[in-house]
């Protein structure tokens, strides 16, 4: 496996400036960040390290030899949207940009592509279910023709009384996965598993592993902490964030040496990017830097160089 890092986390640096952070720390990979250039509509989000806008041969060129220069691979591109947004606007948007993205991706030589199926929040699983074909058919097609497998991270994206109560992104459960995969047969549909999600939503993140081993294209390392207390106080209908924190691998209740060994039993020998949305870093660009340290000392026990 290769250890590397989201590169959302450090957004007012250049490119360049991440490659170079990243390899004197000892990172194998970044997963880079490609959202539209613009105002970010919520954290972490908004953070563009590639413009995929009009990229070209020109532009790859000057992105494979600021990675080749630092000695520092790119997992995948990441760009996180709602493509089943109840806003017709917003999901068209999303749409075109996953397939600039796409095309990025290609042009890199990169494989993988990393992102959300998206939802209306308040649509039930069925209700979505024809609109969910209906957008994700040729988008999954579009990548199998230029080379590129969709890994969609499992994060219900439920968080505040506007995402009440299913959230914006309908790929969460196990459940959910073998009906999209059955549905939508593809060897180019997968997911970019991050174990943090099942933690709040009280799930086994371990079992799965071995069910959807072909399908894990990429791996996410965020930790999640459930306050018991305060879950016993306000009860699991309540927003997430009322109960649970997002925490640095090692600082909340993922098993890392049981998640990697279950990656690798399952045949995994790709990325594990960590991800950082811990508020206790989030004070200045060194502290966030200092989270990406820790993070990656804390991983190497499990993930050796």
């Amino acid at each position: 496996m290769q250890l590397g890092f989201v590169s959302a986390i450090l957004p007012e640096l250049s490119l360049e400036e991440v490659a170079r952070f990243a390899a004197s720390e000892g990172f194998d990979c970044i997963e880079v960040m490609c959202w539209p250039k613009g105002k970010a509509e919520r954290r972490y989000a908004g953070v563009t390290h590639v413009d995929v806008v009009g990229f070209g041969p020109g532009e790859a060129q000057k992105v494979r030899e600021t990675m080749e220069s630092a000695g520092v691979a790119i997992s995948g591109l990441g760009y996180y949207p709602n493509a089943l947004s109840a806003d017709a606007e917003e999901a068209a948007v999303a749409v075109e940009h996953i397939r600039k993205v796409i095309l990025a991706a290609e042009q890199l030589g990169l494989d993988r592509v990393n992102t959300f199926i998206g939802r209306d929040p308040k649509q039930s699983v069925k209700e979505i279910w024809p609109r969910f074909l209906e957008v994700w058919r040729p988008l999954i097609q579009f990548a199998q023709d230029h080379g590129v497998r969709i890994g969609i991270e499992n994060c219900p994206m439920y968080f505040t009384g506007d995402e009440w109560p299913s959230g914006k992104n309908l790929a969460h459960s196990p459940r959910i996965w073998r009906k999209m995969f059955e549905d939508i047969p593809n060897p180019n549909f997968g997911l970019n598993y991050d174990p943090s999600h099942f933690i709040w939503q009280r799930m086994d993140y371990l079992k799965p592993i071995a069910e959807f081993a072909d399908r894990i294209f990429h791996a996410h390392a965020k930790d999640a902490k459930i306050d018991v207390d305060r879950l016993n106080d306000v009860g699991i209908l309540a927003t997430p964030l009322e109960y649970h924190t997002p925490k640095l691998p090692g600082r909340g209740e993922v098993d890392w040496k049981q998640y990697v060994a279950a990656l690798a039993a399952a045949g995994y020998d790709g990325p594990v990017c960590i991800e950082v949305e811990d508020r206790d870093f989030e004070g200045s660009l060194e502290t966030r830097k200092q989270s990406l340290r820790e993070s990656g000392a804390f991983l190497r026990q499990y993930i050796p160089k």
